[in-house]
């Protein structure tokens, strides 16, 4: 119950603070603009003065310009808006008193953290099932029909990876009462991640092969990445749990 009534709050200021409509518009507007821009852009091209004859070079678009233009536009604004709104999700509140005030209810500290990041994987799931939609629409269209189910897929992976940061993020909160401090301290981890994944026997490990693994799917590829897939899951379980085990040490 005190797990509901947690995320009920969150959920209800999601809404009063228009979160869920500015991720909405954000990824609804890239999903929609993805494949429009693969389809256009040897067009956009030749309209620069002297850019005919480059334009002349760009491959005529495919549906699979359409994904990679979608990936690219999901995972960059996906992080940067699982930052943006995570950082301040537990350091804010402690901040500006209102964590003690709930937690004295009394609210369990790790109901009202796993409140926290329910309540941000359900807004980003909705939004991404929108941007999804918008995406596959406008690319068949353009286009042509994609597999529905690697699509799905695809998203899913999506999904998570975007979830990794997000439970990331959630931690570095519990770390501090600034919000500076902690986006931070998470974008300073999520460069860590990135420089590590750049290596090609470290790399298919992390978050990042779940974007490999899923745009290889829609290409036809079959090959998997379960090892990826499993790090994520770890890393969002240990994310979420050392947040609860520092969060319940601290005075509020």
């Amino acid at each position: 119950m005190s797990l509901f009534i947690a995320f009920r709050k969150e959920w209800m200021e999601y809404l009063r603070t228009y979160r869920l409509l500015v991720v909405a518009v954000v990824l609804v507007f890239f999903g929609l603009t993805s494949p429009l821009l693969a389809k256009f852009t040897p067009e956009i091209i030749s309209l620069i003065p002297g850019g005919t004859d480059l334009s002349i070079l760009i491959p005529i678009p495919t549906v699979w310009d359409a994904v990679a233009q979608y990936v690219k536009n999901m995972t960059q604004f996906g992080i940067i808006l699982a930052l943006l709104l995570t950082m301040g999700a537990v350091a804010q509140e402690k901040d500006k008193g209102t964590a003690a005030m709930i937690l004295v209810k009394p609210m369990p500290r790790g109901a009202f953290l796993s409140a926290k990041f329910l309540a941000m994987a359900a807004m980003f799931a909705i939004c991404l099932i929108a941007a999804g939609l918008a995406c596959y629409y406008y690319t068949l269209l353009l286009f042509e029909a994609m597999d529905i189910l690697r699509w799905l897929v695809l998203n899913a992976m999506l999904f998570l990876y975007l979830m990794v940061y997000v439970a990331l993020t959630l931690f570095c909160s519990t770390l501090t009462k600034s919000q500076a401090a902690a986006g931070g301290i998470a974008l300073g981890s999520m460069v860590i991640l990135g420089l590590i994944g750049v290596i090609p026997a470290l790399g298919m490990y992390l978050p990042g092969e779940l974007i490999n693994w899923g745009t290889r799917l829609m290409q036809g590829d079959t090959t998997t990445s379960w090892s990826a897939f499993g790090v994520s899951i770890g890393l969002i379980v240990i994310s979420l749990l050392a947040a609860w085990l520092i969060f319940k040490k601290q005075e509020l």
